[in-house]
C-alpha cells in the first residue's frame, strides 16, 4: 500500500499520539489531532472521518503497515489508545518487508527512465540506492514496461514536473495537428497525465480563462518560465476530473451516461479481467454466449477508439445517440475500403 503525504502526516500524528502516556486519546482526540495536523503541514480543511482513521489503525497494525502494538484501554464506556511498550515509535521500526519489496519495486520504474533526455540524475542515484538499501539490480531483467522510447514529449516532462511543483507560469510554444502554424500559451500547469503512451498537460489557459486546457506534449515546440503571478486551482483531478472518463479530453458540458454493451464469448473473458473502466457492472451471460455489462461514463473520442479497437467483438446497445455515433463511425471506415 503505497504512502501518500496525506497518509505519512496522520502516521506521524497517530504515532505521536501512542507515544504519550501522559494523556488518554479517544477516537474523536486522535481525530482532532491528524486533522489539526492536516491543516498545519498540508493545507487540508475538510480533514478526515472516522472510517478513514479506523482504516489507518487497522493499516498500522498490519504487516504490510507497521505492526504496531496497540492497546486499547477502557475508561468507562469510551475506550482509549496508545502502544503496549512505551519505547515503541514507528520511527525505530525498520523498512517492513512489503515495504522493502515495494521500494525495490519503485527503483526498478525508475530505472525503465535512464538514458531519456532530463533524466541523467537516475543513472547517479539509483547506485547510491542500492547500495544504502542493500537491492543490489540483478543481470537478468525481470519486468518489462509499455513504453515508446522514441516519445519526443519525454524531453518536457522534468521542467514541467518542476514548474507544477514549484508553481511557476510557463510560456508555451505549440503547435496542435489542426493547424500549420505555432501559437504561445500562457500556461498555469496543475497536472501531468500519461495515456496510452502519450503524455498530457492539464492546466489554467490564462487567455481563455479555462482551468481544464490539455495539451500533448509531444505538440510542444518550447516552454519558458514567466515571472508573474501563479493562480493555483483547488480541484480533485483523479476522483473528480479524469475518474468518469476514459482517456483525457472532456467536452462542452460533460454529462455522465450509462452506456450498455455486448461483447462477444471470445473476447468477454478479457473484458470481464481488465474492465473497460471503474464503473462497469458485473458481466451478464446471454442466451447466444455473449456477454452483456455497462459503464457509467462521460463520451469522448478516446471513448469511441477504444471500442471501435475491438471490431466486431463488441456493440453498442444503448444509448441511441450513442450507438448511432459509433455505426456511423463504422460505415466511414467501410466506405474507405471501397474507395
Amino acid at each position: 500500500m503505497p504512502i501518500n503525504k496525506n497518509a505519512y502526516i496522520r502516521y506521524q500524528t497517530l504515532d505521536r499520539c501512542f507515544s504519550n502516556f501522559g494523556r488518554k486519546f479517544f477516537a474523536q482526540d486522535l481525530l482532532e489531532e491528524v486533522n489539526r495536523s492536516l491543516f498545519e503541514f498540508n493545507g487540508v480543511t475538510d480533514g478526515i472521518g472516522r472510517t478513514q482513521l479506523f482504516k489507518d489503525l487497522k493499516f498500522m497494525e498490519s504487516e504490510e503497515g507497521f505492526s504496531v502494538p496497540l492497546e486499547r484501554l477502557k475508561d468507562g464506556r469510551k475506550v482509549f489508545y496508545r502502544y503496549e511498550n512505551r519505547d515503541f515509535s514507528i520511527k525505530n521500526n525498520p523498512l517492513s518487508h512489503s515495504e522493502m519489496s515495494n521500494f525495490k519495486t519503485a527503483i526498478e520504474v525508475l530505472s525503465r527512465f535512464k538514458g531519456l533526455p532530463q533524466f541523467e540524475w537516475i543513472s547517479e542515484v539509483l547506485p547510491v540506492l542500492n547500495d544504502k538499501m542493500g537491492l543490489v539490480n540483478d543481470s537478468k531483467q525481470v519486468i518489462l514496461f509499455d513504453s515508446n522510447i522514441d516519445y519526443s514529449g519525454y524531453i518536457h516532462i522534468e521542467s514541467i514536473f518542476q514548474a507544477i511543483a514549484n508553481k511557476r507560469v510557463l510560456q508555451i510554444e505549440y503547435r496542435d495537428f489542426k493547424n500549420p502554424e505555432s501559437y504561445q500559451i500562457t500556461l498555469h500547469p496543475y497536472i501531468l497525465r500519461q495515456y496510452n503512451n502519450r503524455w498530457f498537460l492539464l492546466g489554467l489557459n490564462e487567455d481563455l480563462d479555462n482551468y481544464q486546457w490539455i495539451m500533448a506534449l509531444d505538440r510542444i515546440l518550447k516552454i519558458k518560465e514567466l515571472d508573474r503571478i501563479y493562480v493555483d486551482y483547488d480541484y480533485d483531478w483523479e476522483d473528480d476530473y479524469f475518474y468518469d472518463i476514459i482517456g483525457v479530453s472532456r467536452y462542452g458540458e460533460p454529462k455522465i451516461i450509462e452506456i450498455k454493451l455486448e461483447f462477444s464469448e471470445r473476447t468477454a473473458p478479457y473484458i470481464k479481467t481488465k474492465p473497460l473502466h471503474p464503473s462497469q457492472s458485473k458481466m451478464k451471460a446471454l442466451e447466444n454466449g455473449n456477454m452483456l455489462t455497462k459503464i457509467k461514463v462521460i463520451p469522448n473520442y478516446e471513448l469511441e477508439r477504444l471500442l471501435l479497437s475491438y471490431g466486431e467483438d463488441v456493440k453498442v446497445l444503448s444509448p441511441k445517440f450513442f450507438k448511432e455515433k459509433i455505426e456511423s463511425r463504422i460505415k466511414a471506415s467501410l466506405r474507405r475500403y471501397k474507395e
